[in-house]
Formats: structure tokens, C-alpha cells, sequence
């Protein structure tokens, strides 16, 4: 039985047949050859889907791909920690210029990185102004990810397993950990794909007073209808969780987390606002939904269209886009021609992008090479799940982008 109710693309503006070259491009492509162990797609517009695509296994000798499979999402997380903060602003909890100190009181007075570091300590810092709300959401706050690989920062990150958190850590074990190490640069001035949406996650915790899981479940997961996301898998369910891979060059990618005996399944102390969540496809297509209809979805108000209008208009300055912006080694972010906002990449230059795509598209990845984009233009969703990491092994979400958009047949262009 069909997952979804699929309307039939003439209707909305697609080409069946084109649509029908998706399937069997992801299996020839990626699946018959090994580099991936599943694959699942949905494509929507108007929040109706037109496209479902299942196909692969659940893992090694576990059978075929679910439809209600789990998926770890990694930083697909951010933009749901991004929305569950930005309803407290609207609630006049914290505004986005305070410091982050006003309610991280560990990260005031943090310098910017100015020697040492590995067997020899970090020397007194250069002064740097405030690291405030606005800089965690659109990663301009001079935190980082250890693997990146480039500074003796990342290196201290990576000593602080500040990357994958343990799950047993608490979250102000954790904040006092990243307040210990030097910033990269001063806030503001570059951008740095890093932690700080786990840190934006603490300080949802710390206004809510509550703890993350709980806050997105009681703000968004339920009001939603989003019943199988979570920072663990829930009782009875293990089955359900797909195995992880990793890419190895000239070889089919390794099982490193099979999932009925995840660490997921059990209790995390840490809440990874960052990357924790594990979800299923249908949810993500419902937090994409109410992402394209402005906050709302049938008739549950999130955020507003003006808060909606904020995350996504470009913060970097000037106008800027990330190839001017980005000291990033790694991102999920193609570069050019794409701004950031609060919480997402958007597209604000078409042409430079080298593919199609509409002006104020705005989308995420995870590491394990999941994607969703929301294009507000063409009222189109789509949301990916796999499992490979790190999602820069394969050119997939080019691709999918390009096999999606030439199935158009009518444009709000």
C-alpha cells in the first residue's frame, strides 16, 4: 500500500513521465552499485505529494526500506531548534541582538583564539565583541566543528568530543566545555559552520525551562502531528531505525550503527539541538509544510509570516553569500549564489548556482546525506532520507534538485 495519497502531477504542474525518471536514476545511480544502502524521497507542492520514491534496504540483512523508517537527521535538526527559539523571541522571552550571556552566563568575556593550543596552552586571548543570538542562528558567532581540521581550535574541539556530544554529558556540562576554548574569529565577521545551534538549543532550555525533547514536543512535534521525532528512538521501535554507513573510497560504505542496537534506542541526557533527532520521512514533510505555508499548517500557527519572513531573508552583510562569507571547510551548503538566514541557506542568486532553482529557495542537509529544501516560489517541498556520511561523498542533492525541477511543466515564475 502507497504511503501517501499521490495526487497526480498534471495537476499540479508536474510531468509524470519526468517524475518517473527519479526511481530508477536513484537505483542505477546509487543503489545497484553499493554507494547507497537506501534511499527515500518525497516531493510535494501545495503540500501535496506527487512524488514518493522507497527503495533499498533497512541495513545489512534486515530487508527492504520501511515507510515509516527512522532516520538519523543530523543537522536537519537546526532548523527545528532554529523555529523552537524563534518562538520564544516572538514571545518576547529574549531578543535576537542580547548577548547570549544574558542567559549563558559561561561565554561571557570569550576571546578570540590568539596562540597555542595541542601540548601547549592557549595563550590570552584577543578581546571580541559579544557573541548574541543572532550570531548562533546564523553561525557568525566564531564557534566551529573539531572536523573541520584546519586550526588548533577545531583540534581542541575534537579533544572535547564537542562534535558528537556524549549522550550522557548534560547540557551544562556541555556549554561550560565549548566556554573553555577560544573563539575562531570575532562575532560577525566571518561565517563558520559550527556547534552553535547546540549552544541556541541550551538557551531554548534554559528560557523554556525545560528540557529540548520536551519543548519540541509539547511547541512543535505534537501540534504538528509529528509522532515519530525524538532525540531517541521510543520503546517497541528499534526495528524501525536504519542502519549507518560511512564512505570509503573505492569500496561500498561501512555499517558503523546498526539500528536495533543503537545507542539511540536508549535515554539521552544531551539533546543535541545541533543534530540529535532521528525522524521519519512523513514527519520532516510536515515540518516542510508548515515551513512553506508560512508558519501554519492546517490551521496550527508555529511562527508567524513575519518571523518566517525574517529566518529566511539573508543575514550575511552586505548581501553577501557564502563563497565571500565562509571559512568553512565543510558545509551543507553549495556556496554560490547562496545566502544565510536564521536557521537556513537560501538561494539569492540563481544564475550563480549553476542549478536550477528559484530565488528565496531555502533548504538543509543532515551529515548522514539527508536534505529537505521549501521553494516558496513554486510551492514545492521535497525531503530525502538516506544514510551515508558525510553528505559531501556523492552530488546527490544536485541531482535530485535538478531531476525535480525538470519535471516542472507549469511555473509561478
Amino acid at each position: 500500500m502507497q504511503m501517501f495519497d499521490l495526487a497526480k502531477p498534471e495537476t499540479l504542474g508536474f510531468s509524470a513521465g519526468r517524475l518517473d525518471r527519479i526511481a530508477p536514476f536513484l537505483r542505477q545511480a546509487y543503489l545497484e552499485n553499493g554507494k547507497l544502502p537506501m534511499a527515500q524521497l518525497l516531493v510535494a507542492r501545495d503540500g501535496q505529494p506527487v512524488h514518493y520514491t522507497r527503495i533499498g534496504t533497512m541495513g545489512e540483512g534486515r530487508g527492504d526500506l520501511r515507510d515509516d523508517a527512522l532516520f538519523r537527521i543530523a543537522s536537519m535538526t537546526k532548523p527545528v531548534t532554529s523555529i523552537a527559539f524563534m518562538q520564544l523571541v516572538e514571545q518576547c522571552k529574549v531578543a535576537l541582538e542580547d548577548p547570549i550571556a544574558k542567559v549563558l552566563p559561561e561565554f561571557a568575556g570569550l576571546g578570540v583564539y590568539n596562540g597555542g593550543g595541542g601540548d601547549v596552552p592557549f595563550a590570552p586571548t584577543r578581546s571580541a565583541g559579544p557573541i548574541t543570538f543572532a550570531h548562533l542562528l546564523t553561525h557568525m558567532s566564531g564557534l566551529t566543528y573539531g572536523f573541520q581540521n584546519r586550526t588548533s581550535v577545531d583540534a581542541a574541539y575534537r579533544e572535547a568530543n564537542l562534535d558528537l556530544a556524549s549522550r550522557s554529558l548534560t547540557s551544562d556540562e556541555y556549554a561550560r566545555r565549548v566556554a573553555e576554548i577560544p573563539l575562531e574569529f570575532a562575532p560577525g565577521t566571518s561565517w563558520n559552520y559550527s556547534i552553535s545551534t547546540d549552544v541556541l538549543g541550551i538557551a531554548v532550555e534554559r528560557l523554556s525551562g525545560m528540557a529540548l525533547g520536551d519543548y519540541f514536543e509539547q511547541h512543535i512535534f505534537a501540534p504538528l502531528g509529528m509522532a515519530d521525532t525524538a532525540f531517541r528512538v521510543a520503546d517497541g521501535a528499534a526495528e524501525r531505525l536504519v542502519d549507518a554507513y560511512v564512505f570509503r573510497p573505492g569500496k561500498t560504505p561501512r555499517m558503523i550503527d546498526r539500528g536495533p542496537d543503537s545507542k539511540l534506542n536508549g535515554t539521552a541526557s544531551f539533546h543535541s539541538g545541533g543534530g540529535g533527532l532521528i525522524g521519519t520521512i512523513a514527519d520532516y514533510h510536515r515540518f516542510a509544510c508548515m515551513l512553506l505555508g508560512e508558519g501554519t499548517l492546517d490551521g496550527v500557527q508555529i511562527v508567524s509570516p513575519k518571523t518566517m519572513a525574517l529566518m529566511t531573508a539573508n543575514h550575511l552583510p552586505g548581501g553577501k553569500d557564502l563563497t565571500q562569507m565562509s571559512q568553512s571547510l565543510f558545509s551543507e551548503a553549495n556556496n554560490a549564489g547562496t545566502g544565510f538566514g536564521l536557521g537556513f541557506a537560501m538561494v539569492i542568486d540563481p544564475a550563480r548556482t549553476l542549478i536550477p532553482s528559484s530565488m528565496g529557495e531555502f533548504y538543509w542537509g543532515g551529515a548522514y546525506s539527508t536534505a529537505f529544501f521549501v521553494d516558496p516560489l513554486e510551492k514545492i517541498t521535497m525531503v530525502f532520507m538516506t544514510q551515508v556520511y558525510p553528505s559531501s561523498t556523492y552530488p546527490i542533492r544536485r541531482q535530485l534538485k535538478t531531476l525535480i525541477y525538470s519535471a516542472l511543466t507549469r511555473s509561478n515564475a
